[in-house]
This record gives structure tokens, C-alpha cells and sequence, in this order.
């Protein structure tokens, strides 16, 4: 069937099915954004204690290699 050939009710039809698609999509696609950000957050969260982590490492690491250095105290 051509669209020459749909009546009047078909394509409201049609079109009330577009519709209620096209309002699925947005409301999905708004569900997928919040998701998307609030993955950044807790992304650029956990960046910022890995880094804390790191730096306290490295300090932990560089004052356990101090007293390795020294001679012992009877020298």
C-alpha cells in the first residue's frame, strides 16, 4: 500500500505512534544522560582519591627508605 493509498485515521495512526516513539526515545535518552553523569562524577570521584592515594604512597615509600640508608647505630 502506497502512502497515496493510507486514509485519514491511518495516518493519524501512524502518527500517534511516531509520537509516543519519539516521547519513549526522549525520555530514554534523558535517563541515559543522568546515568552518563552521574558516571562522570563518581569517575572524577574515585580519579581524585587514587591520586590522594598515590601521593600517600609515595610518601609512605619515601620515609621507609630513609632509615634503610643510614648505618646502623653501633657504626
Amino acid at each position: 500500500m502506497s502512502n497515496s493509498e493510507l486514509s485519514d485515521q491511518e495516518l493519524i495512526e501512524r502518527i500517534d505512534r511516531l509520537e509516543m516513539r519519539l516521547t519513549f526515545q526522549d525520555d530514554t535518552i534523558e535517563t541515559l544522560n543522568q546515568t552518563i553523569t552521574a558516571q562522570w562524577r563518581e569517575i572524577d570521584a574515585l580519579k581524585r582519591q587514587i591520586a590522594l592515594l598515590v601521593e600517600r604512597l609515595e610518601e609512605a615509600q619515601s620515609n621507609t627508605e630513609g632509615p634503610r640508608n643510614e648505618p646502623p647505630p653501633h657504626y
